[in-house]
């Protein structure tokens, strides 16, 4: 089986995102698969997708801390300024976490373990609403 189709996240700011409700919701099909890979592909350079804790929000606070110290605003070297000094910042770390997730899918679920979430990295101060197109290819259990 195969399945394709493209959800909009609404808009959020700055920050790390939990979302896993929101894109296993919105995937068609998934209930009925018995064994697969869900491939996740983030449509925009500015974000990012991340597999990391689900539980305590203070995780998501720390790595946001993290990575605004790690790739700081105004830096003097950055040359494309023209989109808000938020901009370059939140390419570098958009390249640095990824896009992208490719997740196993057991029994018409995500095979997360017990700790884990998707997170959307949010790293623009109004970035918008983000897009995510979800491929589900598995065996279907009937």
């Amino acid at each position: 089986m195969w399945h394709q189709d493209e959800i909009h996240l609404s808009a959020r700011p700055r920050g790390f995102h939990l979302v896993t409700h929101e894109l296993v919701e919105a995937l068609p099909g998934l209930e009925a698969c018995e064994m697969g890979l869900v491939h996740l592909q983030l449509l925009h350079t500015s974000a990012s997708l991340t597999l990391n804790e689900n539980s305590d929000p203070d995780v998501r606070h720390d790595m946001d801390a993290f990575m605004r110290r790690l790739v700081p605003e105004g830096l003097d070297y950055f040359r494309h300024t023209l989109e808000g000094p938020d901009d370059m910042p939140a390419h570098v770390m958009a390249s640095l976490l990824g896009t992208q997730l490719t997740l196993a899918v057991r029994d018409g679920r995500l095979a997360l373990g017990t700790w884990q979430g998707i997170w959307l990295g949010e790293h623009r101060e109004y970035g918008g609403s983000r897009r995510v197109i979800m491929t589900l290819n598995g065996r279907d259990s009937a």
